[in-house]
């Protein structure tokens, strides 16, 4: 927790951290001529530059706002997407149940990565004009709602049949109350442990896109997109150790404070793990 804690503090405080000279364009790494060379970490670029001189402390600190804003949004997407379908899918049944996880299925049999690799190829190529970070997210909230539609789905079906379920749809109560107000509310909380952990593999999913250019635009504060700016430097990583180290260390530290806040979660919301450290 106190990891997330502060990376939403450098999140919120970006503009006084890493002040951007055109507050309009804030995303936008501040770059130091035309060199090719990355520069190694100095008093004028506290973690150095990458290649074409993008000040890597700069797109570390703004970049942790995108990651938030990637994470969440998409996240948050999909599981609205998995909500709806899962709900639809779960209480109704049938042949309602039998169609809607058949098409969940079939975008399940897309490897994930592979497919958003190829979705957000095809709206680059079809939408030039959409900012690249957009697409991005889209292609992962395509490919990114199967999971939560099917864990949803499940735990309405075991849910629907209960005594409380029963008993509201004796006293006349409509589907959507007895959805809204019965069953998501004893049913969501998996969803929402399962939803905190995914917001650091959409990270990484959107930094794996950025990386190889069907992400963030080039010059944009986001790590995936620095770590691309070190692929010509792979060969020479002792002398230019900085262009890897800070953008892949902030990935992996900010990955590992989503999945410690999900297993937080879990043992805060299962009473059978409350006392066990889990």
């Amino acid at each position: 927790m106190v990891l997330l804690t502060g990376f939403a503090v450098v999140a919120i405080a970006a503009p006084i951290i890493a002040e951007p000279t055109h507050p309009e364009t804030a995303y936008k790494m501040p770059w130091d001529g035309f060199k090719a060379e990355p520069q190694l970490p100095s008093d004028e670029h506290i973690f150095g530059t990458t290649q074409g001189q993008y000040d890597i402390f700069y797109g570390i600190v703004w970049g942790t706002r995108t990651a938030f804003k990637v994470g969440l949004i998409v996240t948050g997407t999909t599981v609205v997407i998995g909500l709806v379908v899962g709900s639809i899918a779960g209480y109704y049944g049938g042949w309602v149940d039998d169609v809607l996880m058949r098409i969940t299925e079939i975008f399940m049999a897309f490897p994930f990565l592979l497919a958003a690799l190829t979705m957000a190829a095809v709206i680059k190529s079809t939408y030039p004009q959409v900012q690249g970070i957009y697409v991005g997210m889209l292609a992962l909230i395509i490919f990114a709602w199967m999971g939560y539609a099917r864990l949803i789905r499940a735990d309405i079906v075991s849910t629907k049949e209960r005594d409380y379920v029963l008993a509201a749809r004796t006293v006349g109560a409509g589907d959507v109350r007895i959805l809204l107000k019965h069953i998501l509310p004893n049913s969501f909380y998996p969803t929402l442990v399962v939803a905190s952990m995914d917001i650091g593999s959409i990270v990484i999913s959107f930094a794996a896109l950025s990386f190889l250019g069907l992400g963030a635009d080039e010059g944009y504060a986001d790590w995936g997109q620095m770590i691309s700016l070190a692929r010509n430097w792979i060969p020479t990583l002792s002398s230019h150790w900085h262009i890897i180290v800070f953008p892949g260390g902030a990935i992996i530290l900010f990955v590992l404070s989503r999945n410690l806040v999900g297993d937080a979660l879990l043992e805060i919301l299962d009473p059978r793990l409350r006392g066990q450290g889990i």
